[in-house]
């Protein structure tokens, strides 16, 4: 029997060197990590104790609780956090085991990738799209495919894979790379891919195998992470529409079914605005308790994590 649909021909794409994309981000750009002995914490206590002032303040000092006590902290984001230069508020947290794990979406990973290796990403979609140039940075998706299709030659995950191609090949920009940092740190980073929907699978060298292999041990890797979740824990997530939050629901519904549910843990939601699966599949469905934050990832994430790096100082 023939197949009755025709494929598009990958032998027909036309990669471009990755330095000749046009891209809005790169590392001169990147937010600094905080100084835990500026004044924050004398900012957050002058805030009113009312509403999301109150939120904040609250899910600052549960955090900091959190990881003084050793427990579960994991931390998911989407894309975005990467592209408005937010690593270098995070590496710490990962470097020093305060964040127990990582997870992003395929978008966020190359997005990490890309500054690790060329300390620039976002590409300009519109001059790239006209010139037929969009995605097809060639040492982008190459050097991507490779590394999955390596990693999962010795049983590795697509974060770990990423995260040790980088390690290894001294990417010029790893010290701003969450990829590179869980890799060194030993911390898991798990990568959630939807598969047609990143600009690596445009590619001649993207093998659908063995994305979809890698990610779906990601996956059974941050379920396991999940077990681990207390009534002390803090899970914090960050500007992912779609992807994570159905993650996070499915996570915790394999927990529950196997009879070993997570404990009341508190979630917190940052995002620019309110949707719909953030707020039922993190905070509402799953966990103890809830809070929800809406800004700018660029002004609450410094904010929040500066504010935690306080509340530790100022307890030890």
């Amino acid at each position: 029997m023939t197949r009755r649909h025709d494929r598009f021909d990958r032998g027909r794409i036309r990669p471009f060197p990755t330095a000749e994309l046009n891209h809005k981000v790169d590392t001169g750009l990147f937010a600094r990590s905080a100084d835990e002995n500026r004044p924050v914490g004398d900012f957050l206590e002058s805030l009113p104790d009312i509403l999301a002032a109150r939120d904040l303040n609250h899910a600052i000092a549960r955090t900091a609780k959190a990881m003084r006590e050793g427990a579960s902290v994991p931390f998911l984001f989407g894309a975005h956090v990467i592209k408005v230069g937010l690593a270098p508020c995070l590496i710490p947290f990962v470097r020093e085991g305060r964040f127990t794990s990582l997870s992003t979406n395929g978008a966020g990973a190359i997005h990490d990738w890309e500054i690790a290796r060329f300390g620039a990403t976002s590409e300009n979609v519109p001059s790239n799209l006209a010139a037929g140039k969009f995605g097809m940075g060639d040492e982008t998706a190459a050097g991507m495919n490779e590394a999955i299709r390596r990693g999962l030659e010795d049983d590795l995950g697509l974060g770990e894979a990423l995260g040790r191609a980088l390690v290894e090949e001294k990417a010029p920009h790893r010290d701003v790379s969450l990829l590179a940092a869980a890799w060194e740190s030993g911390v898991p980073m798990t990568i959630h891919v939807g598969v047609g929907t990143d600009i690596t699978h445009m590619h001649p060298s993207a093998s659908g195998g063995d994305i979809g292999e890698a990610s779906y041990r990601d996956f059974l890797t941050l379920v396991a992470s999940f077990e681990k979740l207390t009534d002390a824990s803090v899970l914090l997530h960050v500007g992912s529409a779609v992807i994570l939050p159905e993650v996070v629901l499915k996570a915790v519904a394999m927990l529950r079914n196997a009879g070993s549910p997570p404990g009341d843990y508190l979630a917190v939601n940052f995002d620019m605005n309110r949707s719909y699966r953030p707020l039922q599949n993190v905070l509402s469905r799953p966990a103890g308790e809830g809070i929800d934050l809406t800004g700018h990832h660029e002004i609450m994430i410094p904010l929040f994590t500066a504010g935690v790096l306080a509340a530790l100082d100022a307890s030890e």
